[in-house]
């Protein structure tokens, strides 16, 4: 947790009763008053042989007023210290407390009479000034003879006064925060400071002499820090209802819960139709649109209870429609075993469901394991390119099954076992979540399954070599990484500028670690295991001039070929993975549509939380181009021209260009990429542009008033300007790219719902609020043509926003990209 983060639960979340632990009584007791002169002499000896009995009396005030039963701790006989050590639950739960929650404790002693066994009392609020509940050890002072009063300003605070307070309290408290984790540990200094501590106890107590008696409580401690919230709206009530005509704020208890008679009537209801009574049933023209309606929501969004009632009345009829299974299972009442049993006896006669809602039902939403298992047969007959495009979400889909080896797992480790690309990707993306200690059980649970399986296939697995070769190939891709890990480390402790580093590199993979020119056995490219790479080339590999000094490395394939790649060490890959995991799957839904807008999906692999690789594609940032040829035009007519072409250039290479320039809007807008500049816009010397650096998404963006649409002036002025045909060409490719993709905007929100648990940095943050940004970006509550109207103001918002205007907003914009 960074030192900025708090990290914290609301009391009214928190459905466990209130617990604590009396510790030991301090002090020494005062004299029995018994022990006076008006005692006769034959009874003397029988009141010095009492020895005190003592109990500890617990109760619990609310705003002044006991609520619950008073709990009382077992007789202690044994003498000084007092221990009692005992738990001791409440019948109140934490989240019933308020502002003005106390705990009473009184110490009574059972040898002497009633009146006489009061031994005092203490009080203390549950809640600290910051509204936090008090978590760890507490010493308490008794007021001796009073017993503990629970008023809301009581008389008995077991809080010693600032004035009285002494070294030895202050230690104390300090003891509390090392005690909860809150102070660093070091042995050798923990060891002298409780020494010390310890003689200023002894000092502490010769001076008080035995004047003061104290009870030590040990609060429960959770995870993080409680925070008071309680349950229902947090207003104040005014101390007096006045004959005034000013309005009274009262608070109901009551808001915010299911009212009964409501739950029971929906019981009733379901329980007559789960007979045979709405078999025949078919909805009116009315409820036949608000089912259609119904069945257009948004993955994300919650049924209500006229709603779910409506699909169960009619379930028997929407059996034929595939859409409405995922929202018929939305609407079953699991806990009901009766309910659970019909919905699941349907399920399995419901028309086939396509791919995209089998990965809603692995979502959190759905726990029911029939269900996820129903989910996987539908998987089981999507082909390996398709299956390949969810992958990495199927994989975090793992965190919300209820087993280790579950059925999704196994479906996963045995179409692995047919296809190396598959399986390459597979172990990769298992083995980056071992980091993640919550579930690095389940992983590597994954991990072992894929190996053991992959270590028993016959010669002639998938396609090439027996299994244990198969899995020793991909083994050596982590081997290799580790190499390429250690390089970057020696590297980077070169004195010099970015030429020293590079020569130390070329030196390096010349000298000691010449193995790595020439591979003993070819290995599996990791970002594309179909490719074999036989060896590093010094001479053509280099280094970036970056701050984490990333590797440009050109490896020779057995097939004489050169593949390039980047290495990084020191950055996360994850978030650039899955962007470029969502171009790529965008770019085959728009071709799927007969659009090819000339993407250029790049392969990212992350190989571990802080280190990965990217395909290396030849080009140069827009920064670059127009510091060395003044605009794209002329960068464009030096590889492409043509005298009668428009501005001097091939129609071919502009009609590229303009494609990839309106794919790429499209997809930056939807994902809501952020910290766009001209030096992570690059452009191929065939005129395909394409984007890098993902680091801002879902709205996410460092610069302050980013524009709606990331688009630069210069490409504007590639296309001829604002007034140009080819420009009103680019607006109609970007209206028709949207389009195709809402029509797909189920699939992309529950892949992005599956990414959910992950530990992807946009993500993690606030899942459910970056989902929503995302579904408002496909506006769903608009048609296509109402949607062609909405994109092209977008698009004319955006570069009006580049040119000089006389409008503050529209400045800010044009600030952006500077």
């Amino acid at each position: 947790m960074s030192g900025n983060e708090f990290r914290f639960f609301l009391s009214c979340d928190i459905n466990l009763p209130v617990t604590f632990r009396i510790e030991r009584l301090e002090g020494h007791l005062p004299s029995s008053p018994l022990n006076n002169n008006n005692i006769p002499a034959d009874l003397g000896n029988v009141v010095e042989d009492k020895k005190p009995e003592l109990y500890v009396e617990c109760a619990l005030y609310i705003d002044g007023a006991p609520f619950g039963l008073p709990m009382r701790t077992r007789l202690e006989s044994s003498g000084p210290p007092y221990c009692w050590g005992e738990l001791v639950t409440l019948s109140t739960k934490y989240r019933d407390l308020t502002t003005n929650s106390q705990l009473a404790i009184t110490v009574w002693d059972v040898s002497c009479g009633k009146d006489e066994g009061l031994i005092g009392g203490a009080t203390i609020h549950l809640f600290n000034a910051k509204k936090q509940l008090k978590t760890g050890k507490h010493k308490l002072r008794l007021w001796q003879g009073k017993e503990a009063d629970g008023s809301v300003h009581t008389t008995t605070p077991g809080k010693v006064p600032k004035e009285e307070r002494g070294e030895l309290e202050r230690l104390e408290k300090l003891v509390n925060k090392y005690e909860r984790g809150q102070i660093q540990r070091v042995d050798w200094l923990d060891r002298l400071a409780f020494k010390a501590m310890d003689k200023i106890k002894d000092l502490e107590s010769s001076k008080n002499g035995s004047s003061h008696l104290y009870v030590l409580v040990d609060f429960s401690s959770f995870e993080h820090r409680v925070v008071l919230q309680e349950s229902g709206p947090n207003l104040i009530i005014p101390a007096s209802i006045t004959s005034t005509n000013e309005l009274v704020t009262v608070w109901d208890p009551e808001v915010g819960k299911i009212n009964p008679s409501e739950h029971k009537q929906l019981k009733l209801a379901r329980s007559l139709n789960r007979g045979i009574i709405d078999r025949d049933l078919k909805p009116s023209s009315t409820e036949r649109k608000s089912i259609q309606r119904i069945l257009k929501y948004p993955p994300t969004r919650t049924l209500s209870g006229d709603e779910r009632q409506l699909l169960w009345k009619f379930r028997f009829s929407l059996m034929t429609e595939k859409r409405a299974l995922t929202k018929f299972l939305r609407c079953v009442e699991w806990s009901d075993v009766q309910e659970a049993k019909q919905a699941l006896e349907l399920m399995g006669r419901w028309e086939m469901i396509d791919v995209c809602d089998a990965l809603e039902l692995l979502s959190p939403v759905f726990e029911s394991e029939e269900v996820r298992a129903h989910a996987v047969r539908v998987l089981e007959r999507a082909d390996d390119e398709e299956l390949q495009c969810y992958l990495l979400q199927l994989v975090q889909a793992l965190r919300f099954e209820r087993s280790d080896k579950s059925r999704l797992s196994q479906f996963l480790v045995q179409r692995s076992l047919s296809n190396i690309e598959f399986a390459s990707f597979l172990r990769w993306y298992v083995a980056v979540e071992l980091h993640d200690p919550a579930y690095a059980k389940r992983f590597y649970s994954t991990y072992e399954m894929l190996e053991e399986n992959m270590m028993k296939l016959g010669i002639g697995a998938c396609d090439s070599g027996d299994g244990f070769k198969l899995w020793q190939s991909l083994v050596r891709q982590t081997e290799l990484t580790a190499q390429l890990c250690s390089i970057m480390r020696d590297v980077r402790n070169v004195r010099g500028g970015t030429q020293k580093k590079i020569e130390k590199l070329r030196h390096l993979l010349s000298g000691l670690l010449s193995e790595l020119t020439y591979f003993e056995e070819p290995i599996r490219s990791p970002l594309a295991p179909t490719v074999l790479i036989t060896g590093i080339i010094p001479s053509e590999s280099s280094i970036f001039k970056s701050a984490l000094h990333p590797l440009r490395l050109a490896f020779r394939t057995s097939d004489d070929g050169c593949l390039k790649i980047i290495f990084k060490k020191g950055d996360d890959l994850r978030q650039d993975q899955l962007v470029v995991q969502m171009v790529s799957l965008m770019d085959r839904l728009l071709k799927l549509e007969n659009l090819d807008l000339h993407l250029t999906p790049y392969r990212v692999l992350a190989t571990g939380h802080d280190e990965g690789m990217m395909e290396f594609i030849p080009s140069k940032s827009l920064a670059q181009i127009l510091s060395e040829h003044r605009s794209i035009t002329s960068y464009l007519q030096k590889f492409h021209p043509d005298e009668e072409g428009p501005f001097g250039i091939t129609a071919t290479c502009l009609e590229t260009f303009i494609k990839s320039c309106a794919g790429y809007s499209v997809i930056t807008y939807i994902l809501g990429i952020g910290d766009r500049h001209l030096d992570n816009l690059l452009l191929r010397d065939d005129g395909c542009l394409f984007h890098v650096d993902f680091g801002y998404i879902l709205g996410r963006d460092p610069k302050p008033f980013p524009p709606p649409m990331k688009l630069c002036k210069e490409m504007v002025e590639a296309m001829g300007g604002a007034e140009s045909q080819y420009y009103t060409r680019f607006k109609s490719y970007c209206c028709e790219a949207y389009n195709i993709l809402r029509k797909s905007s189920n699939l992309i929100l529950n892949l992005f719902h599956l990414m959910a648990g992950s530990n992807i940095p946009d993500i993690a943050s606030d899942p459910e609020k970056g989902i929503l940004k995302l579904q408002e970006k496909f506006r769903l509550d608009l048609d296509d043509e109402e949607c062609i109207h909405f994109f092209q103001d977008l698009i004319n918002e955006s570069v009006s926003a580049l040119f000089p205007q006389m409008v503050e907003t529209i400045h800010r914009w044009a600030q952006y990209w500077r």
